[in-house]
């Protein structure tokens, strides 16, 4: 199994199979928009926008399963997104990404992190789960880890070096 035995609805509805992601280093995030940590959109883009021609590619999952911290419709969130913080990596309609009505990616991304990278469950909005280009996760990173602190594993991935 991989990420790309998966596919996911897009924020316009559209059904999207993440082997068309076949070969690029993922990001992959669950995101809210009225967190604390919301200002992490501005990471992680400048992630997408430094590598995305390196074969990098940021998606983004809001959930509004902590707090109520991503009410709104999939068009209000795509909308935000755009306009607060420029955001043009791929978003995905609102998931839960835990629990009974987990979206199976997730359920798979958290059980299939090795160790030592496997931080636990998804404690929060903004965990970043990193993906190889072969598609297997590589690395999972708590919610309030920066997208920068994150930048080091990334090249090294695009290098085609081993991850500490």
């Amino acid at each position: 199994m991989s990420v790309y035995d998966y596919s996911v609805t897009t924020i316009t509805s559209e059904e999207k199979a993440l082997s068309d992601y076949k070969g690029d280093i993922l990001l992959i995030v669950n995101t809210a928009s009225g967190c604390g940590l919301t200002p992490q959109y501005t990471g992680l883009q400048h992630i997408y926008d430094t590598y995305k021609n390196s074969g990098v590619t940021v998606l983004g999952f809001p959930s509004n399963q902590f707090k109520n911290q991503e009410p709104g419709t999939n068009e209000e969130i795509k909308s935000f997104c755009e306009l607060n913080y420029k955001v043009t990596f791929p978003l995905f309609a609102k998931v839960d990404v835990k629990g009974e009505n987990a979206h199976p990616l997730f359920d798979y991304l958290v059980n299939n992190v090795p160790a030592p990278h496997h931080t636990g469950d998804i404690e929060w909005n903004f965990v970043k789960f990193l993906v190889n280009q072969e598609g297997q996760v590589v690395k999972q990173y708590p919610a309030r880890m920066e997208p920068e602190a994150i930048e080091q594993d990334i090249k090294k991935l695009v290098n085609g070096e081993p991850l500490e």
